[in-house]
């Protein structure tokens, strides 16, 4: 293998990581999906690659759909609710989040809702609302006829549908809510905290049965204060809490001994914040504590 064609993979690289992750939602099985990419862009032949692009990309999404066949079935044996793996994107590592609706196809909420889908309906949706994929290019990456990706494409629409409107509010009230929440949550004020949540919020906790956390959602204002007021007698100021943008929004981070122990995002309602998604599980925090101790990209 040439250095130059190390280079050519490393410049699409990027690109295929934040495919792989929004196909799987799992950083550390994406990071794995393009080392195999990159070991079959070493060994294929040159001269029959006329896209390396396009021919990266089908490479990667047939990886990732062999690996989501099977991570159907560890997620349904999964202890506790299942949540994706955190990534921070202040640094650019899920590619441009510049608009409202490119933020939205990396946020945990919508990952979540791709749990819905078979491994192809993933992909379809995937390729044509996150890379802006025509169906006849959708149909070429995954052999598959242009009017069949078409009715998957819809079936997969249909299906991630939410009841209400998924759309964030303003940038800038997300932030002020959620760094209120962070005050709070530093201060112990449990006062503070109710009036950040709705009446009916959601608390998802994700530690996977490796850490302590709540196997079953937590419904509604009194019992999340209930829970974090334990949360807080146990922890007792042992716990930095911090900001940072993860999955395209503002989220909290908590470290405990210098160790992250918990990145908690956030969708918001009606000014109030309607479900928190707290992931716990070390296995799944490797990916986000690495961002955190990587040199600046100009170091």
């Amino acid at each position: 293998m040439t250095s130059g064609t190390a280079e050519e993979f490393t410049a699409h690289r990027p690109r295929m990581f934040g495919l792989a992750y929004r196909l799987l939602g799992s950083a550390e099985e994406a990071e794995d999906a393009v080392q195999d990419a990159f070991l079959r862009w070493s060994a294929a032949d040159r001269a029959a690659v006329g896209h390396p692009g396009a021919w990266l990309a089908k490479v990667v999404t047939n990886l990732c759909l062999n690996r989501l066949t099977s991570a159907r079935a560890r997620r349904e044996a999964y202890v506790g609710p299942w949540l994706p793996d955190p990534v921070l994107t202040a640094d650019g590592a899920l590619g441009p989040l510049e608009s409202a609706e490119q933020r939205e196809a990396v946020s945990t909420a919508l990952l979540v809702l791709l749990e819905r889908l078979t491994p192809t309906e993933r992909a379809v949706y995937v390729l044509r609302e996150a890379f802006d994929y025509s169906h006849r290019d959708i149909a070429a990456v995954l052999d598959l006829g242009e009017a069949n990706c078409r009715q998957l494409y819809r079936r997969a629409v249909q299906r991630v549908a939410a009841p209400e409107a998924r759309f964030a509010p303003a940038a800038d009230r997300r932030q002020e809510l959620v760094e209120s929440f962070v005050r709070a949550a530093r201060e112990g004020d449990l006062a503070g905290l109710e009036k950040l949540l709705a009446a009916d919020v959601v608390w998802w906790s994700d530690g996977g049965g490796k850490v302590t956390s709540a196997r079953r959602p937590l419904v509604g204002r009194q019992t999340v204060l209930r829970f974090l007021a334990g949360i807080t007698q146990r922890l007792g100021g042992g716990a930095e809490h911090t900001t940072a943008e993860a999955n395209g929004a503002p989220a909290l981070l908590t470290h405990v001994a210098g160790q992250l122990v918990a990145v908690s995002s956030f969708e918001l309602r009606d000014g109030a914040i309607a479900e928190v998604r707290v992931v716990m599980n070390p296995d799944k925090l490797a990916f986000a504590a690495r961002q955190l101790t990587a040199p600046a990209p100009d170091a």
